[in-house]
């Protein structure tokens, strides 16, 4: 990668990363409940669990790997405060609404966090978050032919900037660690045979 292209990442990893926090408190919040239940098992075993209810249970997400019709690919940087640096470089994700399937919400997030458009969208794959104590079920896109059309459209707490890059410089990422969620990392895994031909 072009030293030119790291450092621009460096400068956005500082620009994203936090500063202080206060002390954690555990709580059964707003965004995440604890739920508990029973289940009874095949062999007549009874096991109690625990569950990780986030977003109104609404916690299935997308994730686009979106590429460009210059055959770059988009990146955003953004806070992710439990992180070591405390800035995620990662594909653009969010939680699929309890009225969309999992496409619909792909197309959504992409134009809402990057203000691009793809001419095709395609499912790659899927997975479970932490299928131990969560339901939520991961879908994987690959956007083509990306173009900016529209402004970005961030929720209140959302503080985001792209980062354009090739396949190349993207393996390259993954490999130095900065892109290191397990969203990201799968996506363009399941991604690789179409990445290939760029």
């Amino acid at each position: 990668m072009l030293k030119e292209k790291l450092q621009e990442l460096n400068e956005l990893i500082s620009m994203y990363k936090t500063i202080a926090s206060t002390k954690p408190q555990i709580v059964n919040g707003n965004f995440i409940k604890v739920g508990s239940a029973e289940y009874i098992l095949a062999n007549g075993k009874t096991i109690k669990r625990e569950e990780i209810i986030k977003n109104g249970g609404r916690s299935s997400a997308s994730i686009i790997l979106p590429i460009t019709e210059n055959k770059e690919i988009i990146l955003i940087v953004q806070p992710r405060v439990f992180t070591k640096l405390g800035v995620g470089v990662e594909l653009p994700a969010g939680y699929i609404d309890a009225y969309e399937i999992g496409k619909m919400a792909a197309l959504r997030e992409l134009k809402e966090e990057t203000g691009y458009v793809p001419k095709k969208i395609i499912k790659v794959g899927e997975y479970y978050q932490d299928q131990g104590c969560s339901r939520a079920l991961n879908e994987c896109f690959v956007a083509f032919g990306c173009q900016k059309q529209k402004k970005r459209n961030l929720d209140d707490d959302e503080f985001i900037s792209e980062f354009l890059c090739n396949y190349d410089e993207l393996l390259e990422l993954m490999d130095m660690n900065y892109i290191c969620d397990a969203g990201s990392i799968i996506t363009i895994e399941k991604a690789k045979k179409y990445l290939k031909k760029l």
